[in-house]
């Protein structure tokens, strides 16, 4: 059971800057490929980033390309502290929603977009104009 937990949210002007983190702890979070979704108010929960479990592979979603960067840090002996970070610049009020911290177990190459098998709690992101 991979457990995720996510904090770092807050509200922010439009234009400005927020850093999420995730904390992945359990058995198989070593490989796993680390995502952050986001679900706006009335909408489905749509896919942001993905990183690989290797940390070296990266995709995003169209419309946060250029403004949003994932990361993956290990710290420690057997992976005893992993850390996802999804750095937010120029936010926009459509980046509003609440972001969600996944985890899929993975091959070394893979960016998965769905079908993710554990879920932090959330946490809220508003941008105001």
């Amino acid at each position: 059971q991979v457990r995720l937990l996510e904090s770092g949210g807050g509200s922010v002007q439009a234009g400005g800057s927020l850093l999420l983190s995730c904390a992945v702890s359990g058995p198989g979070a070593s490989r796993s490929a680390l995502g952050w979704f986001r679900q706006a108010p009335g909408k489905s929960r749509e896919f942001v980033a993905v990183v690989t479990w290797t940390g070296s592979m990266t995709d995003y979603e169209d419309s946060v390309k250029g403004r949003f960067t994932i990361r993956k840090f290990t710290v420690g002996r057997d992976s005893a502290k992993i850390t996802s970070f999804l750095q937010m610049n120029n936010l926009q009020p459509e980046d509003t929603a609440v972001y969600y911290c996944a985890a899929k177990p993975s091959a070394m190459a893979d960016l998965p977009r769905s079908d993710f098998d554990y879920w932090g709690q959330g946490i809220q992101v508003t941008v105001f104009s």
